[in-house]
């Protein structure tokens, strides 16, 4: 898929039993302004798709987007917002879990990580869940324009480390200058092909 993303957003939920059925899906999960919405407009090549504040922590629920093949595209709430009342913390991260662990169609999990600042302890404590559960993620560094260019290949290093990963198998973007935006386009693409779905059943 070489164009931008065709999505239109469909809900907002609470919890996943208010989520509509999808014969396939992604989901984009990351801490409060990391820059998931922002993401996935530039997916979209549409500025106003996903809502985008300046206040970490507004994206409260699980928002659900469609493309024009029925697959489907999560935005789950930003964790990790220490302003937040602890009870509204506990709420958030009881969401994501739920829906990670109990959506049948979720097929790939991009998980977004600061690319300036690098993985933080939360970040870590994500990707061991994903991983000890054995769902399949992507780790996505963005904000790749913030980072000077005399210290990205150590950020590349360190941030790739951080995450027990190599650094070929993380992808940088920046949504503000679209670099990296056409390769994750196509990867979210394939993964979205709705003929795939029998596969993973």
């Amino acid at each position: 898929m070489s164009g931008p993303l065709q999505l239109e957003f469909v809900t907002s939920a609470v919890n996943i039993r208010d989520l509509p059925e999808s014969p396939i899906e992604v989901a984009v999960v990351g801490r409060s302004n990391v820059g998931k919405s922002s993401l996935i407009n530039a997916l979209a090549n549409r500025k106003q798709l996903a809502r985008v504040s300046n206040t970490p922590g507004r994206t409260q629920l699980i928002n659900l987007f469609e493309t024009p093949d029925g697959g489907t595209v999560v935005d789950l709430p930003g964790y990790g917002y220490a302003a937040a009342p602890g009870n509204v913390r506990k709420r958030w991260q009881s969401m994501i879990t739920n829906y990670l662990l109990d959506r049948e169609s979720l097929v790939m999990v991009f998980a977004l990580v600061d690319g300036v600042i690098g993985p933080t302890e939360l970040d870590q404590q994500v990707l061991g869940e994903l991983e000890e559960n054995g769902i399949p993620f992507t780790v996505v560094a963005t904000k790749l324009d913030k980072v000077k260019p005399s210290q990205l290949e150590t950020r590349k290093r360190d941030l790739a480390r951080g995450c027990g990963l190599t650094q070929d198998d993380i992808v940088w973007v920046s949504a503000t200058t679209g670099i990296g935006i056409v390769k994750l386009r196509a990867s979210v693409g394939n993964y979205l092909n709705v003929k795939n779905a029998n596969k993973k059943r």
